[in-house]
Formats: C-alpha cells, structure tokens, sequence
C-alpha cells in the first residue's frame, strides 16, 4: 500500500470510528473534503490496511489482504479498538456515494492507494456497469445501485458495513437509502453496520436519527448515535468581493444573464493574474460552463493555461484529468459536483458564481424542471473551503458582502423540491406505501407525496392512489429509471429501451426540440453523452428481454415501426397527460396545460404532439416544450385512453378570449381537456345552462330599459322600506327568484339572444305582491300644484320628486310615500337645480325661497317671482304680455 494515506487526516480518528461502531453498530463521521473519509475509511473498515494506530502508517502485505471476503462474520464487529487489522476477518463494505462521477474517483483512487486494479480489492457499481468481483472487499456504488440492491435483498447478504458519504448533500436518494438500511438494523440485520459521513459538521440530526431511528425522538427512545470527527487542515482562505460593475438580470429558470457570465469569466481571468495556483470556479450547469470555457478560450489571453470543464456528463478522461496534477497551470470549470465528491489537487483560488441549479415541480401540471437559484451560506463555505486544502487560499465571490448576508443558511432538501413518483414507488416496494415508517430527516410534503401516488396508480404500479404495489409496480421499480419510463419500457418492449434511455438522461439545453432529431444525433455520436446513451440502451433492452410484459398494443403490435412512431408512442406511454392537441397557435395537454413551441420550430404544424420534457416559466401560464415528437391521433388515444370521454355537455361557455358567453350544447368526445369532435344537441334543457350565464355574467344579460329600471327601483323602495311581502330586487336575489318573474320565457328561451329580447319591466311587474298595488304604495308620477304629473326617482335612499318652482306655488306640504316624505328637488325655469328640501312649508317661509327669488329673478324675468308664493297661482307658463 502507498505511503501516502497516512498523511490523510481522518486516519487519527479511525481508532474512535471503530470503538462507536462496536458500541452502537451506527455512527456518524463529518471530516472536511479531502482528509480521506471517502477512501480511507472504507478501506480501513475492510480491513485492507492493516493495524491502524493513531500515528504511524499501517504493516501492508501479511493478513491484512485478505484472499477473499466472506466466511463467519462476528455480529460484534471488530473487537480491537485499533480496528479490523492483522489476524481479523475480511469485511464486506459498500460505499454509496451520490453521483455517477464521484463513484468512479473514488474507486480508482482507493485502487492506487493499494497499488491495484479497479475491480480487485476495490470494485464500483453504477447503473449499466459493473466493475467488482469475488475478491471486491470495497465497492463503490450510487446510492440508486444501492436502493436497487435493498429492495432485492434487503438484508444485503455478504455485506458488513455500509457508508453512505455526502449525506449533508441531503439527496433523495440518500435519504431513502439511510431509512431503509436503519429499518433492516431494526427487523432484519441488528449486526448491520452503517456509517453516514459528512464534509460539515452539523452532525446533530444525523446522529438522533441513526440513534433512535426517527427524526424526533421522544423520552424513551435510543441516545444519538457517536458522532467522530476528523478535523483537515485547514488552511486560512481569504475572501474577495468581486460583484458585478453593473446591474445584471437575476436568474429565471434555466437562463442566467450572459453579462454576468462575462463578469465571471473576468473575475476568473483577474484571479489569475493576482494570485498563484490552479482555479476552481464554480457554475450552475454545463451550458454556463461552456460559455464561461469560450469566453476565457476566445480571447488568446490564457497561454499556457488548460481549460477543462468538469460535470456529470464529462467524458472519463476530463475528470481523470481533474483529479490529477497538471503539468501546467489549470482552471476547472465545476458544477456543484466539485464542493465536496471530488478533491481537484493544486487548487489555491476558487472563482464561486453563487449559482447552482435545483429540481423544482409543479405537481397540478406534472411538469418538473431544473432553476437556476443563489447558493446557500453552507455552500457557499464549502465551495471557499477547496482553495485552502493544500495552501492559504483565495476565494473570489461574484456577489457583495450585503448579498452574501441575506443568502439562506441552507440549501432545501431534495425530498422538499424534487418529483416523488420514483420515491413512492420505492416506499411502496419496501412496504410502506405512505412513507410514514421511514426514518426521514425531513417527510415528503403531503401534497407532492400524493401527486405521486395518483400518478404511480395511473401507471398500474398501485392498486389503488394509496394501496399497495402491484406485481406490474415491482417489475417497473427494477428496471432503474423512473416510474414513466419503466412504464414504457414494459409495454413496448426491448425496441424502446434506445428512446428511454435517451430521455432518462438530462438533454443539453440546445438540444433540437425534435426528440427524433436528438435521437438520430445521439445514434451518430462519438461523444461521452453517446457513448453512455447507448450503454443505457444496452442495460435497458436487456431488462426488457428479462421481463415478461402484456401483449403490446399500437403501432408496435404486428412490426417494428420507424423512428417517429416508436418514439411517439413512448413518449405518449410515458407522459399520457402531456400528450397535446393543436389549439390555434399553440398546444392544449389532455391534462388541460397550455403549451407552447419555440419560435419557428419544426413540429408546428404538427396536429398532434406527445412532449417528453416541458418546463413552465415563472409567471406564465403556458408551459414552454423542450423536446417532443409528432404523433397521429391514434397514438394519443392509445396512450391517454383512461382520458377519454364522451358525453353531452351543456353549459355556459365563454370562448377563449372573449368576456360574453352564450349556451353550449353539444355531444362531444374528449381527450382529457382536448376536444376531438362535437355535435349540436336538439331539444336539450338549457335552462340551468342560462341560471349560470345570469349568476356568472349579471343580469346585464337582460335588456333594461328606463321603464325596467325605474319599475325596479320601485320595488326595491318597497322592500327597503316596507319588507315583506315585497321581494328584495338585487341581483343575487332576482336570480334566485328566475322561477318567479322569468317565467315562461326562461324555459322558452335557447340562447343569449333570447334572453336578451326579454321584455324586463313586464317580467318584473310578476314580483309585485298579489295583495298590494304598486301604484298606491309607490305611484310612478305625482301630480303637483300645476297640473303636471312628475315622475318620482326611487333611485337613492328616499324617494325625490324635481319640478320648477313655479309649478310648486301654494304647496305648502309634498306628499309621503310609504309613509316617507318627498325630497323635493326645486328647479330654475330652466330646469337646473335651485334648492333641495324636505319640508316646503320652511324654504317658503323662511331665507331660502328669498335667497333663490333673488338670485334668479333678474335671470329669468318672464317667470313669476311673487313675494308670497304660498298665496300665488302655480303655473307652468311665465307672464302674460302686459
């Protein structure tokens, strides 16, 4: 074994990892990146070091390389506090780690630590490949290989430990895979060990988690489990501002202004020329690194500086590249993939963006995508803390001091965020169908939980929303890609497994929208995106040749059909709601989602689309389709068929667009929300389809005229004053009251139209009391002093009676209506408003016909102005020529 891992810091703290593991069988293990709790650890509790001591490297060869694992394993584990060294039994250790890329790096490093080949001593399993065999002691896996594995065997025979690394990254995966080995450690394998490690050190939930198995622990349960920590050295790093000069937009969705790109690739290019020492510069996702990778390539400034790009989709030799020392000066471009799964030598500047990318999903449409959000404080730490591993370090910080404060302490769970189709379906595998047992740090949101339920019973894998798996459910849960896909798989069969590949595989953002055209390209690559794709597809036509399946249907029943249908049929399978019918411009999904294509785009004139990815942008209301498939309306009924429908449909319909409705009745089929054919319906009852349109739209339906509205102001002033047996006349209540003054013409009536042609104040005059008499309770007209009969306003509170003052001489009192008194409006000869009062015997009488005589007298001499009005002759007429 090489000599440096003894230089690793954790190797101080294995004494005190193997005494808690013999105390409690689980402990808890945070030690920063890079002081070899990824590769040391595993290793030592293989037993493939050694004796380990506290200081001093470890007496390679002799027992300590064990010819083969196995044989009686005690349930004690390691009896010596210095763990299993010379003389102890071989153990079995699994090492599951959250990314593809971090399992390979740390298989090949343990394999150079021990001077081996990957797949002797130490092995890895990813999905489709599998490099370990009977001599693996250590083996690397995803933490989806090891949920695989427990739900084949849960009592994961042959393995003595498990270490489940970067659990602070808090994946979903992660978090299923540690409640099921601590439910096996309960029911099943008491003698199971499991280490869960961390690069921080809030350790405090994991601990109360692995010690009582639940997330709150109440007065009787286990103490936390031990918690060791291994401290690295840390050297100091100093941070440097380095904000944008000017205003950029703030990321929305998947797009992050190309300004700041440019201010980072700047602020990459300044801290070069100020410091020594390789740079880490942190970005959200492969298309921000390319275009950052440009910018510093494009300019010819960074001679003899490499490049090189680093993600989940970089080929094996860029990342054996990075994990290597350079002959020459480097700048890694990283995802968040390099906080703490990779250990980049040579680092002393990290260039951190603030960026990174989280799953977010819109349940009530079934539409999930990635968005670009700020880092948390804990992240942003962790990316700092890689440039002071070997050296004092910079970190440059592409945002301000004041930014930085109002930046969150922590990053949310994936199980708060992400689609949870693919963790029910695992929970419901493992007996638990409402995750309600499992030992969670945090419950799946009831709502997302449930989402996924309805959608995994769509699918047939649950008998029920929220029953058990079905025997279709466990078949689609050991294929390894999400629920849909599996679907998919299963009822088309090995042909499709090239399609499912592709899809189960984040498509690069310029990808064509043509998921054929991807397809094609894919087909004729060369690159490390095609490369895994056809070892996907490999895996996949296996797992189909391996399984039994219902009789196929469709197009792909009797041959095997061409590019387009076969992979318009899987999307259609997989995706059944997002399935979408063209509705004038854009898209309508069966599942009642608007959609839209991009601008120009070669499927528009598709009558038909199956979309296989789709986001909706913030704040808008159509989702916007990233990749689809044309597909004929045979296919669409095939794959949504639990949607159809047919049926009479008659309502109040208003078309899109529009503010007025009008009736609808028609026998239609449906799609879900897309409508495939209609026919009028003869004789069908539209009257509650015309109560809605009245409730919905007014009464501004009907046709008021002056006569209807005066007539309804008059009943109004009834009720209001005199209650019942007079009717209330507001909207709601006129309504309600259609059976009493809307009849017959209501059940006459087809149509908007036809109400509109209603004659108001007719119907209106049904609602007067059979016991009463409008005209004597609150008369239309009064007659005054001159002869005139006026019109009297019910309009407001009380009821106003407006005529000339001439034609008032000699009332000395205006009449009561419904026992309420007149508000007489007095008027000039030219019918403007003088005076307003309520008792005419006072403005006679008093200053107020004075003030009036005398102001309008001059203006209008030819009207009579007498001095006492209650003695004058009322009259309609002026002066008599002299």
């Amino acid at each position: 074994m090489r000599s440096e891992w003894s230089a690793l810091p954790v190797r101080h703290v294995l004494p005190e990892l193997f005494a808690a593991l013999d105390e409690r069988g689980v402990a808890v293990l945070t030690a920063p990146p890079g002081t070899g709790k990824t590769t040391l650890v595993p290793l030592a509790l293989a037993g493939l070091i050694g004796d380990v001591a506290p200081d001093g490297p470890s007496r390679p060869g002799g027992d300590a390389a064990p010819n083969r694992p196995g044989g009686p394993q005690e349930p004690g584990g390691p009896k010596r506090p210095g763990g299993p060294g010379r003389g102890s039994p071989p153990k079995r250790v699994v090492v599951a780690e959250p990314r593809r890329m971090a399992v390979r790096a740390a298989a090949r490093r343990m394999a150079w630590l021990l001077e081996s080949e990957v797949g002797a001593e130490v092995g890895f399993s990813v999905r489709g490949e599998r490099r370990a065999g009977a001599e693996t002691l250590v083996e690397v896996v995803t933490t989806g290989v090891l949920l695989q594995r427990l739900q084949r065997d849960p009592e994961l025979g042959g393995v003595d430990m498990v270490l489940l690394d970067e659990c602070h990254e808090r994946h979903l995966d992660a978090d299923t895979a540690l409640a099921f080995l601590l439910d096996v450690r309960s029911a099943l394998r008491p003698d199971l060990r499991v280490v869960a490690a961390s690069a921080t050190a809030d350790a405090a939930p994991w601990a109360r988690l692995l010690g009582s198995g639940t997330a709150a622990p109440g007065p009787d349960t286990p103490p936390p489990a031990p918690i060791v920590h291994a401290s690295g050295t840390a050297h100091p790093v100093t941070p440097v501002w380095a904000p944008a000069p000017r205003p950029v937009t703030p990321p929305r969705g998947l797009r992050v202004d190309p300004a700041f790109l440019s201010h980072v690739a700047d602020v990459v290019r300044r801290a070069l020329g100020e410091q020594e020492g390789d740079v880490l510069c942190f970005l959200p996702g492969v298309g921000e690194i390319g275009r950052v990778a440009a910018a510093l390539q494009g300019t010819g400034e960074l001679r003899g500086v490499e490049v090189l790009q680093v993600h989940g989709q970089a080929p094996a030799r860029v990342q054996d590249a990075v994990l290597s020392p350079g002959a020459h000066r480097r700048v890694v471009l990283a995802t968040s993939v390099a906080e703490s799964s990779l250990t980049v030598p040579g680092v002393r500047i990290v260039v951190d963006s603030g960026l990174a990318r989280e799953p977010r999903t819109d349940h009530a449409r079934g539409l999930g995508s990635l968005t670009t959000v700020r880092v948390s404080r804990a992240s942003a730490t962790q990316r700092a803390g890689r440039a002071g591993r070997e050296a004092p370090g910079f970190v440059y910080r592409c945002w301000s001091p004041a930014e930085h404060d109002r930046l969150p302490d922590h990053s949310q769970p994936e199980i708060a965020l992400a689609d949870l189709t693919g963790f029910a379906l695992q929970a419901a595998c493992w007996g638990d169908p409402a995750a309600t047992g499992l030992a969670l740090l945090d419950p799946p949101p009831p709502a997302a939980l449930e989402a996924a339920r309805r959608t995994l019973h769509a699918l047939g894998a649950l008998d029920a929303p929220g029953g058990r798996v079905t025997a279709r459910g466990r078949r689609m849960a050991e294929v390894g890609v999400h629920p849909r896909l599996a679907r998919a798989l299963l009822d088309v069969g090995a042909e499709a497994a090239e399609v499912i590949a592709l899809l189960s595989e984040q498509l690069p953002r310029d990808a064509d929208d043509d998921l054929v055209a991807v397809w094609r390209a894919a087909r004729r690559g060369g690159d490390g995106f095609a490369a895994r794709w056809r070892q996907e597809a490999k895996r996949l036509a296996r797992a189909a040749d391996r399984r039994d399946r219902s009789p196929r249907t469709g197009p792909a029943a009797d041959s095997r059909p061409g590019d387009d249908a076969l992979a318009g049929l899987v999307v259609a399978l997989a995706y059944p709601e997002r399935v979408a019918g063209r509705r004038g411009d854009s898209y309508l999904m069966v599942s009642g989602t608007a959609a839209e294509l991009p601008p120009a785009s070669r499927l528009g004139d598709a009558r038909w689309l199956a979309i296989a990815v789709a986001d909706r942008p913030a704040g808008s209301a159509a989702a916007r389709i990233r990749q689809a498939v044309v597909i004929d309306e045979e296919t669409a009924r095939l794959a949504a068929a639990p949607l159809y429908s047919s049926g009479e449909e008659i309502g109040w319909r208003v078309p899109p667009g529009e503010r007025r409705g009008d009736v609808s009745a028609r026998r239609v089929e449906r799609l879900g929300a897309v409508e495939l054919a209609s026919a009028p319906l003869r004789d069908a009852d539209v009257r509650p389809a015309l109560l809605y349109g009245l409730r919905t739209e007014g009464l501004s339906i009907l046709r008021w005229t002056p006569e209807a509205v005066a007539l309804r102001e008059r009943l109004a002033f009834c009720h209001r004053t005199l209650g019942a047996p007079w009717p209330a006349t507001d909207d709601d209540a006129l309504v309600e009251a259609a059976d009493l003054w809307l009849e017959p013409e209501l059940s006459r009536a087809r149509r908007r139209a036809d109400l509109e042609r209603l004659d108001v104040a007719s119907a209106l005059g049904r609602l007067v009391p059979w016991s009463a008499r409008l005209e004597d309770t609150a008369p239309e007209r009064i007659e005054v002093p001159s002869g005139s009969r006026i019109r009297v306003d019910y309009s407001g509170e009380r009821p106003v009676l407006a005529a000339k003052l001439q034609e008032l001489f000699g009332w000395d009192e205006a009449p009561c209506v419904a026992g309420v008194p007149l508000v007489i409006h007095l008027l000039s000869p030219a019918g403007r408003p003088a005076a307003v009062t309520a008792d005419l015997a006072s403005f006679w009488r008093g200053d107020g016909y004075r003030s009036v005589r005398a102001e309008l007298r001059g203006r209008y001499p030819k009207h009579p102005w007498p001095e006492d009005p209650l003695s004058a002759v009322a009259t309609r007429r002026t002066n008599p020529r002299r």
